[in-house]
């Protein structure tokens, strides 16, 4: 009994403490040997034998499950100690995350019209002809769709090549005046270094009673934006067409890698294209049943801008998901 006792005492943590349990109290342990020799014991002593061994277990019992609290609070001791935190060191720094390039020029561009009064207007980006070709005066078979590579459904639906409809339902929906840009994610069947199949832009609109607004309005605005966003930069409006504007005008700014000089990525002709603006074409108006009103338009790639803002040479890689790329603005 004293061994038995003794082997307890000694152990000196749960692990061994349960091997001891085994070899005591186990189905083929000691205790469990002793009671099956009652078989053997002569009739009128199993009593006291049984009753002597009942009195044995109980004692090792009590006296396991004594030693096995002491190990137990010795053990979380040792793990509190082991697992304590010092306070007063410094933690894991944590890497803030940040705003996609993309997604950050956006913003800077909104924030800079609605400091002017624009309102932000979205739209479907499922759309159908009328609002994305029609109403913007590109009738069927008209040459300047093919400047827009559509993606379309088999319904006659398509995916916008531009976020131009949600001007054309903004003016279906409401009387001018009118003051918005309506960004948002387009598509078109391109993909180069410059042209991806999905794509951000974000156009304006500005419509009022006829002789309130002209050019020289848009183009103050335009040249204000511009400096806004690259900063002391030239800007030149140069005439062009586009089927929903007359007057057009493509709008660049002095190149912003050689500062005008002349380089690879201006073509060494010292300027870049930006966007496109104009006053807004009569047969845009007579669609959306306007009369006697003027308006200018403007649009814009943010993509173009965030490469030209973050000089990222090509413009997939805004969209392939490197986080070595993306790691830079934070």
């Amino acid at each position: 009994m004293k061994e038995l006792e003794e082997k307890i005492i000694q152990a000196d943590s749960l692990e061994t403490l349960e091997k001891v349990r085994v070899e005591l109290f186990g189905k083929k342990g000691i205790l469990s040997a002793q009671f099956a020799k009652m078989k053997d014991v002569p009739g009128p002593e199993k009593k006291a034998f049984a009753e002597g061994l009942n009195k044995n277990k109980a004692a090792l019992q009590a006296s396991f499950d004594a030693h096995y609290e002491v190990l137990k609070a010795e053990e979380i001791e040792r793990l509190l100690k082991a697992e304590a935190i010092d306070v007063s060191l410094y933690g894991t720094i944590a890497h803030k995350g940040a705003l996609h390039p993309v997604m950050e020029t956006m913003d800077k561009i909104i924030d800079y019209f609605v400091a002017l009064n624009f309102a932000v207007e979205s739209g479907p980006m499922v759309e159908d002809d009328f609002h994305n070709f029609e109403a913007l005066n590109l009738p069927k078979y008209h040459p300047a769709r093919d400047m827009q590579d559509t993606f379309y459904f088999k319904d006659g639906g398509l995916l916008r090549t531009h976020t131009s409809p949600v001007q054309i339902r903004t003016m279906l929906e409401r009387k001018p005046p009118i003051r918005m840009i309506a960004p948002g994610t387009v598509f078109r069947r391109d993909y180069d270094l410059t042209h991806t199949p999905m794509f951000h832009q974000v156009e304006g609109l500005v419509v009022d009673e006829k002789g309130r607004v002209s050019f020289a309005n848009l183009k103050s605005i335009l040249t204000d934006f511009l400096q806004y966003m690259f900063g002391e930069v030239e800007v030149r409006f140069r005439p062009s067409f586009f089927p929903f504007t007359e007057p057009s005008a493509e709008v660049d700014i002095s190149c912003i890698f050689c500062e005008g000089k002349g380089c690879r990525v201006c073509s060494h002709t010292g300027w870049l294209e930006v966007l496109g603006c104009g006053i807004v074409d009569p047969n845009v108006f007579k669609s959306v049943g306007y009369e006697d009103v003027s308006g200018y338009a403007f649009g814009l790639g943010v993509e173009r801008f965030a490469m030209l803002m973050h000089k990222i040479p090509d413009l997939r890689s805004l969209f392939e998901g490197d986080i070595r790329l993306l790691e830079q603005f934070r």
